[in-house]
């Protein structure tokens, strides 16, 4: 056998083992990766061994279709963020209800404690809801907190006091919050006005009704 033909058969041989491992090369190569591999490994077929690429398949084996815990422990985080935020929000609106109410009247609490228990005999929505009317105080007169003027008119010929129950509803007209307000000894033909302070923030927008009013 002459040389060239040794030459020529080993050169085949090789092809030929190098065309079977492609595939086996190839398949090491997807798993590790773990991607669509379109890699240059082809059959071996066509002019120097290029040939058809053959898209493999990423491996599925370790994911578990539920969310990895890192992300998890994210959206818990930013969860509790919004709900404190939201929670931080109604407590300084109150404190801001709270520190108006102190400045409009020294008899402010004193006047509420007696409407209250007026209002608490009252079947209906009492004898004054006529006498009663009410204009929304501009935020930026309040500091940011909803409050009313509520305007109490003695329509009689002698002294009288009043009791006025004010609800805040939502948007579905579940009263959220109810406020009293009350003023004493106005005299005949004059008029009395008091703040029915809401401690909610002012946002979303609640719709104030007047509830009940007495006069006694």
């Amino acid at each position: 056998m002459s040389e060239s033909n040794v030459t020529g058969q080993d050169a085949a041989s090789s092809r030929t083992a190098l065309s079977r491992l492609r595939p086996v090369v190839c398949g090491v190569g997807a798993a590790l990766t773990g991607v669509l591999a379109v890699a240059s490994c082809g059959n071996g077929s066509g002019n120097g061994g290029a040939g058809t690429s053959t898209p493999t398949a990423p491996a599925t084996s370790n994911f578990s279709g539920t969310v990895p815990s890192g992300m998890s422990s994210w959206a818990e985080s930013k969860k509790a963020e919004a709900s404190a935020s939201a929670s931080a929000a109604a407590s300084s609106a109150s404190a801001r209800a709270s520190e108006f109410e102190a400045s409009v009247s020294a008899d402010t609490e004193r006047a509420r404690a007696e409407a209250q228990k007026q209002l608490a005999k009252v079947k209906g929505r009492g004898n004054a809801t006529k006498d009663v009317s009410m204009t929304g105080v501009p935020l930026s007169q309040t500091h940011n907190v909803r409050a009313l003027l509520v305007t109490m008119t003695n329509r009689t010929d002698k002294p009288a006091s009043f009791a006025v129950q004010v609800d805040f509803s939502d948007s579905h007209g579940k009263v959220v919050e109810t406020v009293v307000v009350g003023a004493q000894n106005v005299e005949p033909g004059q008029k009395a006005e008091r703040y029915a302070i809401s401690h909610k923030p002012p946002e979303p927008h609640l719709t104030a009704e007047l509830a009940k009013a007495q006069r006694y």
